[in-house]
């Protein structure tokens, strides 16, 4: 009777041993699985890869085209409004569909952008081109355009920045040529102090919107 007993209790011991593990086992099963009510969060939306590639490769043609004098300032900013137009449009149809583009609404961008590359190529191959000259106000304007292309390749300035940054050196640059042709091809001493307060305003301008809180998605960030 007291082997019978001994047995029973090893019996009862080992089931009491393996009722314990599987508890412990369901107890771990359940801690490691996701929660009901805490779901799992959705990964980060990123922009379409293709359009904010094409969207960089257009603002480097043209900035290369601003740096290389093949660009006017009436050009690059008729550009850059075109440019602004489409990202407008991006915008508000990402915000129609939940930070997504449809399948058609790509299609129309794409397409959009295709006529901007060709526009870039002809203006950038046409007649037109900056000629700045070999004195202080020609040195000036090269500079600032200069100033404008790194902005625009660096992503620090917006499409619509530019469209304004050369608007104002588009209105620079006709009254220089006015002024020339007033002058026989020459400018007075008042005349060219007028033009460098503007250019000195244009910096600043130049400056506050190469700094400022608007910028391109994958712009760089100003030494």
């Amino acid at each position: 009777m007291k082997i019978t007993f001994l047995k029973w209790g090893a019996v009862s011991l080992a089931l009491l041993v393996s009722a314990t593990g599987a508890t412990t086992l369901l107890a771990q099963d359940q801690s490691s699985s996701p929660s009901a009510a805490t779901p799992a969060q959705e990964p980060e939306k990123k922009a379409d890869p293709s359009i904010a590639q094409r969207k960089e490769n257009q603002q480097d043609r043209i900035a290369n085209g601003v740096k290389s004098g093949q660009l006017t300032p009436s050009e690059t900013a008729n550009l850059e409004n075109k440019e602004a137009a489409i990202n407008k449009e991006t915008r508000t149809d990402r915000a129609a569909n939940g930070g997504k583009l449809t399948g058609a609404e790509k299609t129309q961008i794409n397409q959009q952008q295709n006529q901007m590359s060709k526009q870039i190529y002809a203006d950038k191959h046409n007649a037109n081109t900056a000629h700045y000259g070999n004195n202080k106000v020609g040195q000036r304007r090269e500079n600032q355009q200069d100033r404008i292309a790194q902005g625009v390749k660096s992503g620090q300035l917006t499409p619509g920045e530019t469209a304004k940054l050369e608007k104002q050196q588009k209105g620079i640059n006709k009254q220089v040529a006015s002024d020339r042709k007033a002058n026989g091809g020459t400018l007075t001493a008042s005349q060219k102090k007028q033009i460098n307060k503007e250019q000195n305003q244009a910096s600043r301008n130049i400056y506050k919107k190469k700094h400022n809180a608007a910028t391109q998605p994958n712009a760089k960030k100003p030494n």
